[in-house]
């Protein structure tokens, strides 16, 4: 590499699903309009495109140490492992550089795995995407590159899931998002310093160590919606009813409030789809309510992945250790203003 090498990289924040996770999901979030709030965290997923003169291509997913290296060209074949970054080169090449490929290496690694429920696949793609505005100097907005990040997972890779993710992460913040069948509106929460300081104090994480298939949790959500099973519907309306009235509670501070609306959404949350939780996830959140917690949900589709306590500050200790008997990673958090950044090494 000499010194003339161009190196673009890019980060992007991963989330954490507040209320109203699943009805940013088709068919639901078209016909009845979903309400999700959501945060994104001091956690990322990182891009790095370098650019090459030798003609080929070279993707690697650092995480798992998948690589692949070919010639270039304007659309690239599928490789396992590295779904994403050929989807958003295929993309890239097609809709903003004239079908003329590029000679690149695309190398990622994420501060969270796949499955972990903080929507680190969409949020790797939205860091993919704005490389390559940096790269191309592509003059695209926050809902340009949420919308296109959306459409290269939906559309272009077949992955199930919803919206929120791509535009949490492209937009970062504390986010009441309002989705719809043909438009999105990302509305960011202006919180005093305080209030949001005790939210990161209140918050525990915890990474079950099971990374789930949230594609097969949201088909199931999804097919109830379809065929109308009432239980689902209703415990979706529910969920929706909770992101409204926790936004509620934190623009006015109240905390009693705030814990009680994740109470309720979690309760409604497991009538979504049955492989939501499992008897590990209700032991687990047993004993942290055993040892102080007011309140947990599971981030993300369910099944596994990151679990989130809200617990008084002075308590969170006797959480945290309550939780370190399992097996898993327990941590805190802090919330992060801004979303996805691009820069030039040097």
């Amino acid at each position: 590499m000499n010194n003339n090498t161009i190196i673009i990289r890019a980060r992007a924040p991963l989330r954490l699903g507040l209320a109203g996770g699943g009805t940013d999901v088709s068919p639901y979030s078209d016909e009845f309009g979903g309400l999700v709030l959501n945060v994104t965290i001091d956690k990322y997923a990182y891009a790095t495109i370098v650019r090459r003169m030798d003609g080929h291509v070279e993707l690697i997913a650092a995480d798992n140490n998948n690589r692949w290296l070919g010639k270039m060209s304007a659309q690239l074949a599928r490789a396992p492992g590295l779904d994403l970054h050929v989807g958003v080169y295929n993309r890239i090449i097609r809709d903003f550089n004239n079908n003329k490929p590029l000679s690149l290496s695309i190398i990622t690694h994420s501060e969270a795995p796949p499955g972990s429920g903080l929507g680190s696949s969409s949020t790797m793609v939205v860091a993919l995407v704005q490389a390559f505005c940096e790269l191309l100097s592509l003059p695209l907005g926050e809902y340009e590159i949420a919308q296109l990040a959306y459409q290269i997972e939906r559309n272009d890779l077949g992955l199930t899931g919803g919206k929120q993710d791509q535009y949490a992460a492209t937009f970062g913040g504390l986010n009441f998002m309002e989705f719809y069948k043909d438009r999105v509106i990302v509305n960011p929460l202006r919180i005093k310093a305080h209030i949001k300081a005790e939210l990161e104090s209140s918050l525990v994480l915890f990474y079950t160590g099971v990374s789930r298939e949230s594609a097969k949790i949201i088909d199931e959500q999804t097919s109830n919606v379809k065929t109308g099973q009432q239980k689902s519907l209703d415990a979706l309306h529910a969920v929706r009813a909770e992101a409204q009235s926790m936004k509620e509670a934190i623009l006015k501070a109240d905390f009693e409030a705030f814990a009680k609306s994740m109470q309720l959404g979690w309760a409604s949350k497991k009538n979504m789809a049955d492989s939501i939780t499992n008897p590990m996830i209700d032991e687990i959140y047993n004993a942290a309510i055993a040892a102080g917690a007011y309140s947990g949900k599971v981030s993300g589709a369910g099944g596994g992945g990151f679990m989130m306590f809200f617990v008084d500050p002075s308590q969170r200790p006797y959480v945290m250790r309550a939780l370190a008997k399992f097996n898993g990673q327990v941590s805190t958090c802090n919330f992060t203003d801004t979303g996805t950044q691009s820069w030039r090494k040097g």
